[in-house]
């Protein structure tokens, strides 16, 4: 951790350990929304902290700045919550403890946090500092933006002066922001009916891992394989050897992140053995012939398993649900074709959850064009119709358009063409910012989006690049020093 001590950054780095310490998984964010109140009162600066627990923080400009526009620095206080199989982890209760490798910040087997950690980190070592030049700033810090982004929509605009707002959840250095996909979280709930386990035969674990996962916005474009879909086209193949009796069913455990993993608990024969294990042998090549660049590691595990089951799911409950997981859109659906390689819509089958008395299937549906958004979901509203299932909407939020008269991003190029003598990347996302929905609720708001090279976010491999986070930061003050002339 010297390396981080020794930064010429050390502050942002110390925030961020602080951070880090704080539990803080969607729906779970009143520890680090308190603690940001604590951070204002301890430095004296304003603060609201609303019913969402969505946080502003305000302080005064600097002197010379007193004429300069209010700025909106703006990032979001909770994190997706995943780990590796057989990682010893409570995300309600235990603090992300960091590592350094070489340039990089991991964590222990778990979702690093970086995103969007990273964003409170610049945005306290801001608001502590007594000598950077700086106009007034408002530190917008939401709730909930990875699992409903609901925290957004729930904020009070009014208490907000500014109009100029650099959101902070990028994840690549000299790539500027400037225009983000819309969102819907579809959730399909298949009633579940119950038997009586059958007598005499034996259970198995069903179990498809080795997936690299990832953001289901941002490498959606990567090919990799989607654990839930995988296991519905396995399911499906391996039920014409024999007869299987189903008595749960999960995969992935976050909707805007491409599952990795899937498994199933079954009943079968224990004589059907060996034609089962044949099958799944000759399934689990195909899926590395298919995945063998982009998911090299897959894996099919069958074994035989300790759980005493006396119920199973009705032949027409398993048949629903596998109809759902082979038929349900996944992945990209269309391309843009006015910006060269943009994903426009796309949906990520994103969870798959056995309850009590129904079958959870989550899908995350993005699209930078409302209607085709809309589209994709009455695609999944039908299905549900045909099968006998309902549908819900968990979050609906819109899209970021460009703006082509925006002042924030020929600031932000000069800027980083007189620190780095190149030209940024001026890029639109296929992901979810907040800066859509900022858009609705302030009339002449103009954003931009930058952060950190960050790598496989919202994996257990996530990792944040220390050089990289401390040149953004570097990037930040110079134009908030710039901004002097606005």
């Amino acid at each position: 951790m010297d390396r981080l001590r020794n930064s010429k950054y050390n502050e942002v780095f110390r925030y961020f350990e602080e951070i880090s310490a704080i539990p803080r998984g969607s729906g779970n964010e009143k520890q680090i929304s308190d603690y940001l109140v604590g951070f204002a009162g301890e430095h004296e600066l304003e603060v609201i902290q609303d019913e969402a627990l969505n946080i502003i923080i305000k302080k005064p400009a600097s002197e010379g700045y007193e004429n300069a526009p209010v700025v909106i620095l703006q990032g979001h206080m909770d994190m997706v919550c995943e780990k590796n199989k057989g990682t010893v982890h409570d995300f309600d209760k235990d603090p992300i403890k960091l590592r350094v490798v070489d340039d990089m910040i991991y964590a222990y087997g778990t979702t690093l946090g970086a995103d969007d950690g990273i964003a409170m980190a610049y945005a306290l070592a801001l608001l502590a500092s007594k000598d950077l030049p700086h106009p007034g700033l408002e530190v917008l810090i939401t709730s909930d933006e990875e699992n409903t982004m609901s925290g957004a929509p729930a904020l009070d605009a009014g208490k907000l002066k500014g109009k100029l707002l650099i959101n902070l959840d990028s994840e690549e250095e000299g790539r500027f922001l400037v225009s983000s996909a819309g969102g819907l979280k579809a959730k399909m709930i298949i009633p579940v009916k119950w038997e009586m386990a059958p007598q005499k035969l034996t259970a198995f674990r069903l179990g498809i891992g080795g997936l690299k996962g990832g953001h289901s916005g941002v490498e959606i474009d990567k090919g990799r394989g989607n654990a839930n879909k995988l296991m519905g086209r396995l399911l499906k193949n391996i039920g014409k050897e024999c007869e299987l009796h189903i008595a749960e069913i999960n995969g992935g455990l976050k909707s805007n992140a491409i599952p990795r993993e899937a498994e199933v608990l079954l009943l079968t024969d224990s004589g059907n053995r060996v034609k089962l294990e044949a099958a799944i042998k000759e399934q689990e090549l195909v899926f590395r012939n298919e995945l063998r660049t982009a998911d090299p590691d897959i894996h099919i595990n069958f074994e035989n398993a300790a759980d005493k089951v006396e119920k199973v799911f009705s032949k027409e409950t398993a048949d629903r649900v596998i109809a759902s997981l082979v038929l349900l859109p996944n992945s990209i659906q269309t391309m843009s074709m006015e910006i060269a390689g943009l994903v426009e819509s796309s949906t990520n089958l994103g969870v798959v959850n056995t309850t009590e008395n129904e079958i959870w299937i989550i899908n995350e549906i993005r699209s930078s064009v409302r209607s085709l958004k809309r589209n994709i979901f009455n695609q999944v509203e039908t299905l549900a119709g045909v099968i006998g299932s309902s549908v819900t909407v968990e979050s609906d939020y819109p899209e970021w358009e460009y703006n082509p008269d925006s002042k924030l991003r020929p600031l932000f190029t000069k800027v980083y063409k007189e620190k780095y003598n190149t030209e940024p990347e001026i890029v639109a996302i296929h992901a979810g910012l907040e800066c859509g929905v900022f858009m609705n609720k302030i009339e002449g708001l103009d954003a931009i989006s930058l952060g950190p090279d960050m790598h496989d976010v919202h994996t257990p491999n996530e990792h944040l690049c220390i050089s990289s986070t401390e040149r953004v930061y570097e990037l930040l003050l110079a134009a908030l020093k710039d901004m002097k002339r606005m």
